[in-house]
């Protein structure tokens, strides 16, 4: 596995990659894990799976920021982490390279040193978009330019780390797509806006939930910023292009509503204020998952075009309906009117009306609950990591006939 990010950092990506490294160890499979030297610190010991810290040159570059959580890979070979993964190839003999995301570049000067076939999750827009998200003006970009591309990665960087990232997509990511022997996008939205090329292997894989985290013991003082009543649940960054303000608009004009919980960090900086309306700031999985728990429901009201919406599988694996936008992967897993509701993204009314039948219709929640935590059961471990070892079989037979 190479993977730019791991535990303890905390995001979708990280645990996909985490669960199914130790979920292929289980059945097996011997893992080795390579991943960036974070602040955070080391990833947890887990059983069947080697951890390789790798270090990078480019966050000692001058005007790199580095976040306080988490350290990136460049959409490039960085010279430190590059020799680092060369040398660590040498001595694992992989039969397979899987790649998440832009730590794949780093990899690309060993890529000849090997037989092993790479195999790439593409878990976000990063084949096409120099932010991931495909996400521009308030809306879903248009696709690649480079002069529009140039601009926005300077604006959404800042100007040393915009240049770098906007330049290195542009030399290296042609490179990357002659190396790839497998895309596994994680879902539909993805595969068709990653532009992969024509008569490439793909295979649309998706995320997946392990077994939900028992409940914590019911005086675990964390849980005390939870209200004692109903309540209805939004989790993720607090930010605009998530849809929180349009949340938090559409909770307003609803009369008599159940409170609404927020839970996750903050980035609107105290815009999240008003009756009902409970910010707890993030909390640890465990804690978050039993917060699904005690909801009346989820919402992921994005405007951007999630790449799959972990957040809403995760709803439903709880037996929550969740009401979602209908754009990007959160189609994938939200069954419109079965499992929940799809909206338009922005549509503040759409969204509070959906909102008000979950609300007054104590029989509509349970139906559409019990249906969700159904539809989950095609997203867990036992359903999907087999298909990641089909992927790998198949990346292997393919190379071995070229």
């Amino acid at each position: 596995m190479l993977a730019q990010t791991y535990a303890p950092v905390v995001g979708g990506e990280e645990r996909l990659t985490q669960d199914l490294s130790v979920e292929l160890a289980k059945r097996g499979h011997e893992v080795s894990v390579a991943t960036l030297r974070q602040p955070l610190g080391e990833p947890p010991a887990q059983e069947g799976v080697r951890i390789h810290l790798l270090d990078s040159s480019v966050h000692e570059a001058p005007g790199i920021s580095v976040l306080e959580e988490r350290r990136y890979a460049p959409p490039g070979p960085d010279p430190r982490t590059a020799r680092q993964l060369r040398q660590l190839l040498e001595r694992e003999q992989p039969d397979v390279v899987h790649a998440h995301n832009w730590l794949a570049h780093s990899y690309l000067p060993s890529a000849r040193r090997t037989a092993a076939p790479l195999v790439l999750s593409l878990h976000d827009y990063s084949l096409v978009c120099a932010t991931k998200r495909l996400f521009l003006d308030g809306g879903v970009c248009s696709g690649p330019a480079p002069r529009k591309c140039l601009s926005h990665s300077l604006e959404y960087y800042g100007a040393a780390k915009g240049a770098m990232i906007a330049c290195g997509m542009a030399v290296s990511a042609p490179w990357l797509r002659r190396r790839v022997d497998l895309y596994l996008p994680v879902s539909t939205a993805v595969e068709e806006e990653s532009r992969l090329p024509a008569g490439a292997a793909r295979r649309i894989v998706p995320n997946f939930v392990r077994e939900l985290p028992p409940s914590p013991p019911a005086g675990d003082p964390r849980l005390a910023a939870l209200p004692d009543e109903p309540f209805v649940l939004y989790f993720g960054d607090l930010t605009e292009d998530k849809g929180v303000l349009r949340l938090v608009e559409a909770h307003r004009g609803i009369e008599r509503p159940p409170p609404l919980v927020l839970v996750g960090r903050d980035q609107l900086e105290c815009r999240l204020t008003g009756p009902g309306i409970h910010p707890v700031g993030p909390l640890p999985h465990e804690l978050t998952i039993e917060a699904v728990r005690r909801s009346l429901f989820t919402v992921a009201p994005s405007l951007l075009p999630e790449s799959f919406g972990i957040v809403a599988l995760e709803g439903a694996a709880a037996g929550k309906p969740v009401i979602a936008s209908d754009i990007g992967g959160l189609r994938d897993v939200v069954r419109d009117g079965e499992t929940g509701f799809l909206v338009a993204p922005g549509d503040v009314a759409g969204l509070r009306g959906a909102m008000e039948r979950l609300i007054g219709d104590p029989a509509l929640r349970e139906r559409m609950g019990s249906a969700a935590a159904t539809r989950a059961r095609d997203f867990s471990a036992g359903a999907v990591v087999p298909m990641f070892e089909d992927a790998y079989e198949a990346a292997i037979a393919a190379r071995r006939r070229d």
